[in-house]
């Protein structure tokens, strides 16, 4: 599926996995065009979740920023079935009141090229026989 399409679907059935050795070896072609580029980053998954759980959430966009120190970084957000980023929410309380809340934009992932690109691609458990 192209880029276009994947944009125009902005739901949750956007992503697949594309297997070990073609990630290596997207992230290989990456690593050897901009040698000098942050390497990739690291989320907890505890951000993801919490995320994800906002009410409406169907994915995430992750948009590239520069911190106060100028290193690049990510900033993302909960996004609705509509594209939207969902920066507030409604709830309804123990009350049964409505109340607002802000949706999470969120940042502090890691980076570290050793870590995050190891030299060979992850080798697949063996089967136990």
């Amino acid at each position: 599926m192209n880029q276009k399409a994947l944009l125009e679907k902005k739901n949750a059935k956007v992503g697949a996995d594309i297997g070990h050795e073609e990630g290596h070896k997207m992230v290989t072609a990456f690593r050897e065009a901009y040698p000098d580029a942050v390497p990739g980053h690291f989320i907890g998954r505890n951000i993801l979740v919490e995320i994800l759980n906002q009410p409406g959430c169907v994915g995430i966009t992750f948009r590239k920023g520069l911190n106060d120190a100028g290193e690049e970084h990510l900033v993302y957000t909960g996004i609705d079935a509509s594209g939207n980023d969902i920066l507030t929410y409604t709830v309804v309380t123990h009350q049964g009141e409505l109340e607002s809340k802000e949706g999470i934009v969120a940042d502090k992932t890691v980076w570290d090229w050793d870590i995050l690109f190891p030299p060979d691609p992850p080798k697949k458990p063996k089967k136990k026989e």
